[in-house]
């Protein structure tokens, strides 16, 4: 009479659903910052655009990238079980 496999590997998550919500969050806020970083370039090489140091390039984008950085640790850190 064969024995049944009482040791069969279970398959689970490594994170919880939670978690992956917080990540999703983080991922978008990251993109948004990288989103408002972009751009700011001249057609004219000769020519130099002052538009590429202001507020939303140099302060906010770089702040949402941190955030969502901070966001994305916590996710990681979270007790899923919680």
């Amino acid at each position: 009479m064969a024995k049944k496999d009482t040791n069969k590997p279970t398959h689970e998550f490594l994170f919880g659903k939670r978690n992956y919500i917080i990540m999703l969050i983080g991922i978008v806020i990251i993109a948004i910052g990288f989103a408002l970083m972009a751009g700011g370039g001249s057609d004219d090489p000769a020519v130099f655009n002052e538009d590429i140091y202001n507020f939303q390039r140099i302060r906010l984008a770089p702040t949402l990238v941190i955030i969502g950085l901070a966001i994305e640790i916590y996710a990681i850190l979270a007790n899923p079980n919680k």
